[in-house]
């Protein structure tokens, strides 16, 4: 079993952990009100899309997710929520450098013996979902879970259907498509692109993520026999008929959204052994990007 399998199993475990400890970090994460901004890099930057919309929806205050190389200056905010599974990646350490005492900031990490517990003013350590791959599933997952959980919306049916998704089996012409689209709405967006990620990563996919309003306007003309499109969530009206109209195949996503982003991750592990790939070891790829000074 490659690491990144053996990590995404444990995600059910490592999920009920970050719920309830979600709790004792109140003070140090976005409260109430506050305008905030989400960054990342990579898998933390679309995990950064999805919370920002959990939380604009849920009435809890403005909140924009940027890649760490990409945050406006110009604006204000009243705080700074960093997601870096290693603590160590270049342009996530420059910003919150640049924020110091203007800015409140507070980084969420896997590894406290890294350079980004003294760059954040605060910090929320999840080592028990470190992880070995270069690939992340669990930490950037279970960074979700505790900040659902703060935002109240995190529940024991997610981790349900995140151990239905790990007990059901791949359909086999899933695995043997050529092409994958992910679709998502709202705070799935985040999330369909994460699945997009995992794919390109691990198998070397043909992979692409949208909008599911946004598929209709072009995107689907690639749609076609041999290709998937995967819905992260409900569904706009009609969307699936036209799809199966073109002889692709349909993946409707019934588990919750976090729990199919986990039926995904699987998908990435099974077409990379299917074509005699080493997940753990991604082409060209680093588990943290370190850019020369």
């Amino acid at each position: 079993m490659t690491y990144v399998e053996d990590e995404l199993r444990s995600q059910p475990e490592c999920w009920i952990r970050a719920a309830s400890e979600a709790p004792g970090y109140r003070d140090v994460l976005p409260a109430p009100g506050e305008r905030v901004a989400i960054v990342g890099c990579g898998t933390s930057y679309f995990m950064a899309q999805a919370v920002a919309a959990l939380r604009e929806g849920a009435g809890q205050g403005e909140t924009d997710a940027f890649a760490a190389s990409e945050f406006p200056h110009g604006r204000p905010y009243d705080r700074v929520l960093a997601l870096t599974r290693s603590g160590t990646t270049t342009e996530v350490l420059e910003l919150l450098g640049q924020l110091k005492g203007r800015t409140r900031t507070t980084a969420i990490t896997a590894d406290p013996h890294t350079p980004v517990m003294t760059a954040a003013d605060e910090i929320v350590v999840l080592d028990f979902a470190d992880e070995r791959s270069v690939v992340q599933t669990r930490f950037a997952t279970t960074a979700v879970t505790l900040l659902r959980a703060h935002l109240g919306l995190h529940t024991d049916t997610v981790v349900a259907d995140a151990r239905t998704a790990l007990a059901a089996e791949l359909p086999q012409q899933l695995v043997a498509c050529t092409q994958f689209t992910f679709l998502g709405r709202g705070w799935t967006v985040g999330l369909a692109n994460e699945a997009g990620l995992k794919m390109r990563e691990a198998s070397l996919s043909w992979t692409e993520a949208y909008p599911a309003m946004e598929y209709r306007h072009g995107p689907i003309s690639i749609t076609t026999h041999g290709t998937a499109t995967w819905m992260l969530g409900e569904a706009p009206e009609g969307l699936a008929q036209q799809v199966r109209a073109t002889g692709g195949l349909w993946v409707e996503g019934g588990l919750d959204p976090l729990a199919e982003l986990v039926r995904a991750q699987r998908l990435a592990v099974a077409v990379a052994a299917h074509r005699d790939l080493d997940p753990d070891r991604p082409r060209h790829l680093t588990r943290s990007v370190i850019l020369a000074p």
